[in-house]
């Protein structure tokens, strides 16, 4: 048999003690061969890597195209890589790989604000209920949200839909079984191999719950704090996207005076894509305040999970700056704390005399909110910055995981503790490096990694001859992302794969001058083109 015959949903007896406000259907879903079949392996239809659309193939075998399933999370373009039997696939996939990890069933998952995710997200949930999972829905939601409800509704996993600041078409899933991680590598790995495979594995004990109001839960968890004591105008940029549901009213809360800057949703993104580390919206942030004159503009991406900020002079400031203010801020009240940041932010962790004044070490690791989150527990540092504007508070100022709001609330909280500075004049106070925004030019996801390999090994050979880089010597070459050349005078030039899109990724900062940041641009570029792969940037600087 090549087919499902029959898909079964028999009601249980915990159907009928739900909670008090929920509504909750349990039931244990299968996919069977005969009537008589044991719960095993499935008849499921293996996944293809392409299909055209309007076809009785497309409406009747799974696509999933196999580059989706990226280092931390998957991503694919909907519906041209994959379709509703695909996204199923992905939860038999979840399931069976969450019972083969001997982890507790139970599941948190929501939506962001596109126009198709909830057709996905449901079409997710039938397959993760197929394969025994236990599902909580929380709705519409921001990442941060589904991570809270894997503390708040006591479930270890989480698979959260959402295409996070890639413009629309696009859509993923975020996933993790031991709170407050996410999957990395192996797991990710591990889940491609057994969804391209359809070596998935049926159970029965699958379960579906909406939890009603939980964004209230969320709300009143991260505003159960004092109200700051000085007034502050604050420019809460959404983008349209899910954020501008829940961000105005979090920061209105705590007692911000909040202007709202394209907080109405709508997923035809009319303005801008919600991402802060873009120019145009980062530009739009700075417009408005200086129009309000507010005190700071925070931006917020897609799935909430991240947060821009620009000065109350409409200077938009690099989320790794924000990290190194908030280092100062929070190593004052907890002394000799760890920080881990990724290697395409400043080396200002490092030298900045503030930082070494309060003990702080910094280490630097591979960017991508899995492996920050990841680092962060491990060596139970205080916070982890990502220059994408990931940020992770631990304990006892967060949980662990990425929340843009919560940032936002750190940077509100870090003014009211001084009251007789600006944001600008904090950000002044730092000292002084010309850095580039994240500069992406495209590669196919098919040859991005064997391109970066390329090119470390191109400079790993130009600093083994003693060749010179930008002018300079090369002091240091920093491999473990792709690669960062560090020059003599500091100034230092980053090339890595994008992990969630088919680009590369692109950062040079010096401590000497706009024009030392300019000549490592250049020098990094000309190595680049030595590979016919590399296409046109999104931005340059």
């Amino acid at each position: 048999m090549t087919a499902i015959e029959t898909f079964k949903q028999r009601p249980s007896a915990a159907a009928c003690d739900r909670p008090e406000g929920a509504f909750a259907l349990a039931s244990e879903p299968r996919y069977v061969a005969s009537s008589s079949q044991s719960p095993g392996p499935t008849m499921y239809p293996k996944p293809q890597s392409s299909l055209r659309p309007n076809t009785y193939e497309f409406e009747s075998l799974p696509l999933v195209k196999p580059t989706g399933f990226r280092e931390y999370d998957a991503r694919w373009l909907f519906p041209d890589e994959i379709n509703l039997m695909g996204v199923q696939a992905l939860g038999l996939g979840i399931g069976t790989l969450v019972h083969e990890m001997g982890v507790r069933p139970d599941l948190v998952t929501g939506h962001d604000f596109r126009g198709y995710s909830s057709s996905i997200k449901y079409a997710l949930v039938s397959g993760m209920m197929a394969a025994g999972l236990r599902v909580k829905d929380i709705g519409l939601a921001l990442s941060p949200m589904a991570y809270f409800g894997q503390f708040e509704l006591d479930c270890p996993c989480v698979a959260m839909v959402t295409a996070s600041h890639n413009d629309n078409g696009w859509t993923g899933v975020k996933m993790g079984a031991n709170r407050p991680m996410t999957f990395g590598p192996d797991e990710m790995g591990r889940l491609a191999e057994i969804v391209l495979n359809a070596a998935f594995k049926l159970r029965p004990g699958g379960a579906y719950e909406f939890v009603a109001n939980f964004p209230e839960r969320y709300i009143a968890d991260l505003t159960n704090r004092p109200k700051i004591k000085r007034k502050l105008k604050v420019v809460a940029a959404c983008g349209n996207g899910t954020a501008g549901a829940f961000a105005p009213r979090v920061l209105e809360m705590i007692g911000c005076e909040v202007v709202p800057l394209d907080a109405e949703l709508d997923y035809t993104f009319p303005n801008y894509n919600p991402n802060p580390e873009d120019l145009k919206m980062l530009h739009a942030m700075a417009d408005r305040v200086i129009e309000t004159q507010a005190d700071v503009g925070l931006g917020f991406d897609g799935d909430g999970d991240r947060c821009g900020v620009v000065d109350n002079d409409g200077e938009e400031i690099f989320a790794d700056k924000i990290g190194v203010m908030l280092a100062r801020d929070l190593s004052q009240l907890h002394p000799n704390s760890t920080f881990v940041v990724d290697v395409k932010s400043t080396g200002l962790f490092v030298t900045d005399p503030e930082l070494q004044k309060h003990g702080v070490k910094a280490d630097y690791w591979k960017t991508g909110h899995s492996y920050i989150k990841r680092r962060v527990n491990e060596l139970n540092a205080l916070a982890g910055f990502e220059k994408s504007g990931h940020f992770f508070f631990n304990k006892p100022v967060g949980r662990g995981y990425d929340d843009g709001l919560l940032t936002a609330i750190a940077i509100v909280e870090m003014l009211d503790r001084n009251p007789g500075k600006s944001m600008a004049e904090l950000y002044q106070a730092l000292p002084k490096t010309w850095g580039s925004p994240t500069m992406a030019p495209r590669c196919a996801d098919e040859v991005k990694y064997q391109v970066v390999e390329r090119v470390v090994k191109r400079f790993t050979a130009m600093k083994a001859a003693g060749q010179r880089f930008a002018g300079q010597g090369i002091r240091d070459l920093v491999t473990v992302n792709g690669v960062r050349v560090v020059a003599d005078d500091g100034t230092w030039g980053l090339v890595r794969a994008s992990s969630n899109k088919p680009e590369l990724v692109v950062v040079v900062e010096s401590p000497v001058s706009e024009a030392r940041m300019r000549e490592t641009f250049q020098a990094v570029d000309t190595v680049l083109r030595e590979n016919p792969e590399v296409g046109a940037y999104n931005q340059t600087i």
